[in-house]
């Protein structure tokens, strides 16, 4: 699995610095499992087959390490400000803690660095930046929320997160946009409950772990790769673009579910203004996986006259089957338990 020892270790370090974090009981505790995690990653990004990681793995590093030091400072002023009583301070150092743990989540407008980064990286170290990564900012920040600067922070995501994917070539670019967008809906989902956004999260992850796969093992990077792939096996084809739309959230498929939840928890809020911009924008999102899909599905079908050995082995052909089928038939898998028990 490792060709180096040490990317082991430094995995194990990675996921024990998201531990400390979650599971620490102080600001300052979590700062330090939050470097550690940080310092743990930049040598998994490394890749000296990939000339753009080591570009990737610096401004990773920068971005993280102004994230981390204006966390610190607010953190520190925060304990200062506690002998005062003033609560117009507080409100600002709250506000400067949430912009220092959106940064290093990637959350818009902070997102600046997300997809650059992203675009410089393996799908196996993008498939930890779009998922694990986020655990312990969005953990920290379900700690500190302000309703009406997170209403603003969910716009921006879903608007950014939509409009950007748009005119993306890159695979890597796209998965990035998209993952600014289920972020707006992470935090929506945090404003009403502790538990959505991790019900979220966890579903999201699935998600991305499944497309994930199959972009690395048929080493797709760019959409016109993805149009004459598959040409022995189009059911292949088939499902792995109906992964893709159920990472867009498409009704029928898995990658509904959470979406309906965090709808269900806006509208006991009362919240139509943010719901309807959410959904608009994210239908926007449906598109430019839509606009993939038709094009393969229908546009670019071909067939070989002559046979020949699959490139893919049949264990990779039946983990793609079974992770496919999970994100396509989740939903109804999920409504009849539900159901049954």
């Amino acid at each position: 699995m490792f060709k180096n020892s040490y990317k082991l270790l430094f995995l194990i370090t990675l996921i024990s610095g998201t531990l400390i974090t979650i599971s620490s009981t102080s600001w300052f505790g979590a700062w330090m499992g939050l470097e550690i995690n940080l310092l743990s990653f930049i040598p998994l990004m490394m890749n000296t087959n990939n000339l753009l990681s080591s570009e990737a793995s610096l401004k990773y590093f920068l971005t993280q390490a102004l994230a981390s030091s204006v966390l610190l400072f607010a953190v520190i002023f925060f304990f200062m400000l506690s002998n005062w009583s003033n609560s117009l301070l507080e409100n600002y150092t709250n506000l400067l803690i949430s912009s220092a743990l959106l940064l290093k989540s990637g959350a818009a407008p902070f997102h600046f660095w997300f997809p650059s980064v992203m675009e410089g990286l393996s799908w196996n170290n993008s498939l930890i930046l779009m998922t694990w990564q986020k655990i312990a900012p969005l953990m920290l920040i379900s700690y500190c929320l302000n309703t009406n600067f997170f209403v603003i922070i969910i716009l921006s995501s879903i608007f950014i997160g939509s409009l950007g994917g748009l005119n993306q070539t890159s695979l890597r670019k796209l998965m990035s946009f998209s993952s600014i967008n289920h972020l707006g809906w992470m935090i929506a989902g945090m404003i009403n409950s502790e538990n959505l956004w991790f019900i979220y999260f966890l579903f999201y992850s699935i998600l991305s772990f499944t497309i994930v796969f199959l972009f690395n093992n048929f080493k797709l990077f760019n959409i016109n790769q993805m149009f004459g792939m598959y040409a022995s096996s189009s059911i292949m084809k088939f499902l792995m673009f109906l992964s893709l739309l159920s990472l867009g959230g498409l009704p029928p498929f898995m990658g509904f579910m959470p979406k309906w939840l965090i709808i269900e928890s806006l509208i006991s809020m009362n919240m139509f203004f943010l719901l309807t911009f959410m959904v608009t924008f994210t239908l926007i999102t449906l598109f430019f996986y839509m606009r993939i899909c038709y094009a393969a599905f229908l546009l670019n079908h071909n067939e070989n006259s002559w046979s020949f050995q699959n490139f893919y082995s049949n264990k990779t052909f039946t983990m793609s089957l079974i992770l496919t089928f999970i994100s396509i038939f989740g939903l109804i898998i999920i409504n009849l338990l539900y159901w049954l028990f």
